[in-house]
């Protein structure tokens, strides 16, 4: 029998506002910080999220892609590999009857190789598993394979400890705090 997790994450923000995401307890796995989130959401001020197409590609909770959608986004497209995490995400999204929201589960390095038909994307939240080494490349691909609307924003969430990934050449940093061990920036592509 397995455990039931008890793990939650809480809506700040928008029509979905104190309702609570439950997620799947696996090692690394660690939801954006609420505080985080909220500063986040107040650089993605109201005319930039409001009627989106976004992309949470390592979307673990869900928690920065339902965030998203309850502050107005046309769409969210997630992109999770774990299929813990995609079950609890999925349930998740169903318990509040979200629409327009698309959950695939697949490796975030292959689903950008392939040839994807949806519309570009607006707002890309890169939230990657710290340990790894794959913002560089995820980067370069969204760059090379067309997914990125003319103008987009880009945010981006590392350990303050790594070294930092290499950014496309036309993406113009906005934004940067650090919270903790938490480096995070929004980069605008223009």
């Amino acid at each position: 029998m397995s455990k039931k997790s008890n793990n939650k994450v809480r809506i700040i923000g928008g029509k979905l506002r104190g309702q609570n995401l439950n997620f799947a307890d696996i090692e690394g796995l660690r939801p954006t910080g609420s505080r985080i989130k909220e500063t986040l959401f107040n650089w993605l001020t109201p005319s930039i999220i409001v009627g989106s197409n976004c992309l949470d590609l390592f979307a673990g909770s869900g928690s920065l892609g339902v965030e998203s959608v309850s502050r107005g986004a046309f769409s969210v497209t997630m992109i999770e590999k774990n299929h813990s995490a995609f079950t609890a995400l999925k349930s998740s999204c169903s318990f509040l009857d979200m629409e327009n929201v698309t959950i695939i589960q697949v490796d975030a390095l292959k689903w950008l190789t392939e040839k994807n038909d949806s519309r570009p994307f607006d707002v890309v939240f890169l939230d990657p598993p710290f340990d790894s080494n794959l913002l560089t490349a995820c980067c370069s691909l969204l760059e090379e394979n067309g997914l990125l609307a003319k103008k987009s924003y880009i945010y981006v969430e590392t350990d303050q400890n790594r070294l930092a990934p290499i950014i496309p050449t036309d993406w113009k940093l906005l934004k940067e705090k650090i919270s903790g061990q938490v480096a995070y920036k929004l980069y605008c592509r223009d």
